[in-house]
């Protein structure tokens, strides 16, 4: 077990939510922070969705009162300094923008108590980007979760040259406590492992789709057939949110950016983002 019990997640976005009602979920005290009022108000809504998520996917204890429970041990800030000020976990889960993530660890280097570990949820950036602007480099590392994250539980843990190995442990024993299964990657690879394998599986999606060789269920269907698998390409985009891969590729080479403009124009632009505002490649309920 770990020595944290304090934890603070910056952004309260698919993912953010996800990992802090998680937390919450396993017995922790949590913080969620976010920009502004207006924009934790629509978080409420996300948290009381997942509530009746994990109800409906049956987690071990979430239909006898776990879930509603969880809540409880959840507050909502908008002031950076007071979110952390008893904070001995920040995962940052913020857009996926290095200028972004970077100026937040330098307020969060000033705010935040000499005892907190800062770990980053960023799905490609390295934390040896990052690692100087936190002023901790040795209490600092990735902390890398899938998205739904209370079925697809693995927990990816990434440090720099910098990081102390006591701080890596703590935050392997931590992932451990709140139902992950910690994966410790040994060196720096942009992409961790699940993402390394994930995204050229969409971005191949993308390719198909935007040049126009056939349609996006298409694509899903020929790879669910052929594969065995339970989703294709853009079942998991959707999933995912339209804006992470806009944002990856958007920040990319010219093939790359290519494929962003097509994901604005077609999609984003028409406000398609995927399941959580109801409609992305699919249209939901």
């Amino acid at each position: 077990m770990s020595n944290i019990t304090h934890v603070t997640v910056l952004g309260t976005g698919v993912l953010g939510s996800q990992i802090a009602f998680q937390t919450a979920f396993s017995g922790f005290q949590v913080t969620a922070y976010d920009i502004s009022d207006d924009v934790i108000a629509a978080a409420k809504a996300r948290f009381d969705a997942l509530v009746t998520a994990y109800k409906e996917d049956g987690v071990a204890g979430a239909p006898e009162g776990k879930a509603d429970e969880a809540l409880s041990r959840v507050r909502f800030s908008s002031d950076l300094a007071e979110a952390v000020a008893d904070a001995d976990l920040v995962i940052e889960a913020i857009p996926e923008v290095l200028s972004i993530k970077q100026d937040t660890y330098r307020k969060l280097g000033e705010l935040a108590p000499e005892k907190t570990i800062f770990a980053t949820n960023s799905s490609t950036l390295l934390p040896s980007d990052l690692k100087d602007s936190t002023g901790r480099p040795a209490k600092f590392l990735a902390l890398h979760f899938a998205n739904r994250i209370w079925k697809f539980n693995t927990a990816e843990v990434m440090g720099t040259a910098d990081t102390d190995p006591a701080v890596f442990d703590e935050v392997v024993a931590f992932a451990g406590d709140i139902g992950m299964v910690p994966i410790p990657v040994h060196k720096e690879k942009s992409g961790y492992v699940l993402n390394s394998l994930l995204v050229p599986f969409l971005n191949a999606g993308f390719t198909l789709a935007a040049g126009g060789y056939a349609e996006p269920k298409d694509i899903d269907n020929v790879w669910r057939i052929g594969t065995g698998a339970p989703m294709g390409p853009f079942q998991i985009t959707d999933i995912i949110g339209l804006t992470t891969p806009y944002n990856i590729l958007a920040h990319g080479g010219e093939k790359d950016q290519t494929l962003a403009a097509w994901l604005k124009s077609e999609y984003i632009d028409h406000g398609k983002l995927g399941v959580a505002t109801g409609e992305g490649f699919y249209t939901y309920n």
